[in-house]
């Protein structure tokens, strides 16, 4: 069994199909998760990869978001992740699995050399100001350190978006040290493509989150790309929102 490293050729296509069409064997589970979250083997004939499968069985009910709504949170943030071009969720279905419905998604291993405390706070890293707008355009309410997967190639993923798009605004993050800055360069480019794809109707994206996020959650969501398009600033926190998750690890 193999998770995603720079030396494997298989494209985040091939992951997708193999999340999609393989057969679940699940042979843990991550204990210090809030939710059900169970670490699994995928196969397809002699092909197979590490992934992680959330069953929306096993998804606590929160106040503030739908009951067995996670799940399909975290495939429209890798929707997004995707239309904006920058990769920072890892290949994510949802299908059906062992113990029902659930989010599928690729195991992707951190580069254990990296100190997490001390990338969560860097200035100049351009993954992590990319994953910073990510969180603003998906309304993050749980960015945590242990939440970066950097790999060895030197990209940065993102992993736990269950608690994102919600209507009203509520980006909790650790990663504020931009907060009213311009954005990087590139991004503006991108999040008016972005624009473009949400308000096309039939478009990829557009057909994903309708499956998975309410109508006014939509809205909500091309109003922040709107917003930041506009504006081209890196947001503030709100002042009725804890602006950090707790633990912040």
């Amino acid at each position: 069994m193999t998770a995603s490293s720079p030396s494997d050729r298989r494209t985040a296509a091939d992951f997708l199909e193999l999340l999609r069409a393989g057969h679940i064997q699940v042979l843990g589970r991550l204990t210090g998760a809030s939710n059900t979250t169970l670490y699994c083997e995928v196969s397809s004939g002699l092909d197979s990869a590490a992934c992680v499968y959330k069953p929306v069985a096993g998804e606590r009910p929160l106040w503030d978001f739908p009951d067995g709504t996670l799940a399909g949170r975290e495939v429209a943030a890798h929707a997004v992740s995707e239309a904006l071009g920058w990769a920072v969720v890892p290949p994510t279905v949802y299908r059906d699995g062992p113990h029902g419905p659930g989010m599928v998604q690729l195991w992707t291993e951190p580069d254990p050399a990296v100190d997490l405390i001390a990338l969560a706070r860097d200035l100049d890293h351009p993954g992590l100001r990319r994953m910073a707008v990510f969180d603003a355009v998906i309304n993050n309410s749980d960015r945590k350190i242990g939440h970066l997967l950097p790999v060895p190639d030197g990209h940065l993923y993102g992993c736990d978006h269950g608690v994102a798009f919600a209507e009203d605004y509520k980006l909790r993050t650790v990663l504020w040290q931009w907060a009213g800055e311009s954005l990087p360069e590139g991004a503006l480019e991108r999040l008016n493509s972005l624009l473009t794809l949400l308000t096309t109707p039939h478009s990829d994206l557009a057909r994903t989150l309708e499956q998975h996020l309410t109508g006014p959650e939509r809205y909500a969501t091309r109003r922040r790309v709107e917003v930041l398009c506009e504006h081209d600033l890196h947001p503030y926190p709100s002042p009725d929102w804890p602006a950090v998750p707790w633990p912040p690890i």
